[in-house]
């Protein structure tokens, strides 16, 4: 009798939980196709903050992303948006913890947040181009 694999060694959820499991999941996360769409769009409702530091952030961004490291979400920093504004968080890539961080920060904050599913890895993945900007000037594109 042969074995189960480790991917069906679990069973997988029954269909109406698995269901509500991924439509919530969207509650909580968009993508990069998403998100360029908007941008390219003149779409964007929300505000994106690049978590991974002012260095890199210069270095290349997803075009319209503010530079603010999750140490620095404090409620004067987000104040000077409306208190519904969506925040759209992203950090390097699925091996970075740090949009979830910010994420953690927005909502301690009572701010509505998505994380960016693939950070700038996913991005770039997709063949959508970055933005620079100056050391010393984070906010300009």
């Amino acid at each position: 009798m042969p074995t189960k694999s480790l991917v069906s060694a679990i069973p997988a959820a029954p269909s109406a939980a698995a269901l509500a499991h991924f439509e919530a999941s969207f509650s909580y996360e968009t993508d990069c196709w998403d998100v360029h769409d908007a941008l390219a769009g003149g779409k964007q409702d929300f505000v994106l903050l690049d978590m991974r530091g002012t260095e890199k952030y210069a270095a290349g961004h997803v075009p319209g992303a503010l530079d603010l490291a999750h140490r620095k979400i404090i409620g004067s920093k987000v104040a000077e948006f409306p208190d519904d504004t969506l925040f759209v968080v992203y950090c390097a890539g699925p091996h970075c913890n740090g949009a979830a961080r910010a994420a953690v920060r927005l909502a301690q904050l009572g701010r509505p947040v998505k994380l960016m599913a693939g950070g700038i890895t996913g991005w770039l993945d997709e063949g959508f181009a970055l933005a620079t900007a100056p050391a010393g000037d984070p906010h300009e594109d």
